[in-house]
């Protein structure tokens, strides 16, 4: 059930309307209707009209309906009155976002981070369930039992959210060691955001082999994976597939899921997944940039990865994208089409600083030789008798280990060439 504000335009609605069904549905109920009204602004008490809710309540009697959930968030006052006069479960998109939330978190992180969301969201709407015992007693200079229920459940429940933030803590400082490990090993990071079931996982599977659950679902995987990628400039990447976004996504869970999206606000590269074949593509784009500003990363490098090209009739479509974002790339993360694009696009995205030099290496070395195409890039090679000769473009904390084999300069130095420094995305 949504609400058509006069501010509002009618489209936007049935698109928020029909993504509501998409998340009812898998969440695992089954949707009959929808319901919709037209008004300047909410009602105080009952979110939409009296007479119209009364209206809808008695055709959910008649269709037997169990559950009935709004588009937007209602505040706990409206959820209970709702509930009086349909007299059946009123959920909200936060209540149904959540709800999906807790049933794909498999991490002990997951879990965590859902149950501190749905305790902030429940706090304020405690009320709700000791209604009966504070009519019973209560008022002005009387403590009844309602009263002291519930202050006690509140108190139960601020008591948990500290120890959850407690636990979440503990969850970002070895994240923050991770990210430290990682770092001595200078890979680069790239993450993977977009919105839900743009094809996330399914591009991290495509190119790293990962076994990361990818279903034509919204949030089908909420747990971030990290994989490492082997580009053909000879460098490794870490690449890491995070949760997806969504349109209102609630503001507490994106408090709640700090530690997690942190591995977004730190990296170097973000691949911002598109759903092509999506006809509201270019509303999901600006939906995640509203997250990623929010999470602060609206300034971070961003490589635009046009996805499902293979579900279109023609290309048109892509061109048009690809001339407002000119350094995107157009793929099929499921067929494979532009893979190759895409990874010589990350190479050069995420190109190192590396220090050209000249190595002679005597030819019965070879695991010497070996580890030299393991860690640098060999531009040219060739042989002079006994020696391998090779012109290479090396990382610098991987200098130090070739200095032996260095061709000496006229001037006595190691011979290098110019240093090619780190590109920036535009």
């Amino acid at each position: 059930m949504g609400l058509e504000l006069k501010s509002r335009p009618s489209w936007d609605l049935e698109d928020s309307l029909e993504e509501l069904g998409d998340l009812a549905r898998t969440a695992g109920a089954d949707v009959i209707g929808t319901g919709t009204q037209r008004l300047q602004t909410p009602n105080a008490s009952t979110f939409i009209g009296r007479g119209k809710a009364e209206a809808f309540a008695q055709t959910c009697r008649e269709q037997g309906v169990d559950t009935v959930i709004f588009d937007d968030e209602l505040s706990p006052a409206q959820a209970r009155n709702l509930e009086k006069m349909f007299e059946c479960k009123i959920l909200d998109r936060t209540s149904l976002i959540l709800d999906i939330f807790a049933q794909r978190a498999r991490t002990r992180e997951g879990q965590l981070q859902v149950e501190l969301a749905q305790l902030h969201h429940l706090l304020p709407r405690l009320t709700r369930y000791w209604s009966h015992l504070s009519r019973q007693k209560g008022g002005i200079g009387m403590r009844g039992e309602g009263e002291t229920q519930l202050e006690s459940d509140r108190r139960r429940v601020q008591e948990r959210i500290m120890r959850i933030a407690h636990a979440l803590d503990e969850v970002r400082r070895h994240r923050g060691t991770q990210r430290d490990g990682r770092k001595r090993h200078h890979w680069p990071l790239a993450s993977i955001v977009g919105y839900t079931n743009a094809g996330k996982s399914t591009l991290l599977n495509a190119l790293t082999g990962a076994s990361v659950l990818s279903e034509d679902k919204l949030f089908a995987t909420l747990d971030p994976t990290t994989r490492r990628l082997h580009l053909p400039t000879n460098q490794d990447v870490l690449l890491t597939d995070t949760v997806g976004f969504i349109r209102k996504l609630p503001h507490r869970l994106v408090e709640s899921f700090k530690a997690t999206l942190e591995e977004v606000v730190e990296a170097d590269l973000l691949l911002h997944v598109v759903d092509l074949s999506h006809p509201n593509a270019r509303e999901q784009i600006e939906s995640v940039n509203r997250v990623l500003e929010e999470i602060g990363a609206g300034d971070k490098p961003t490589l635009m990865v046009f996805n499902k090209v293979d579900r279109l009739s023609h290309t048109e479509l892509a061109g048009r994208y690809l001339e407002f974002f000119p350094n995107g790339v157009v793929i099929s993360a499921r067929t494979g089409t532009g893979m190759e694009a895409l990874l010589g696009e990350l190479g050069h995205r995420l190109r190192p600083e590396r220090t050209a030099l000249e190595l002679r290496i005597p030819n019965h070395e070879s695991a010497r030789i070996a580890r030299l195409h393991a860690v640098g890039q060999v531009l040219k090679q060739s042989y002079d008798g006994d020696l391998a000769c090779f012109l290479v473009r090396l990382p610098p904390h991987h200098c130090r280990e070739f200095e032996p084999y260095t061709v000496p300069s006229p001037n006595g130095r190691a011979r290098r060439r110019e240093a090619v420094g780190r590109v920036k995305p535009e």
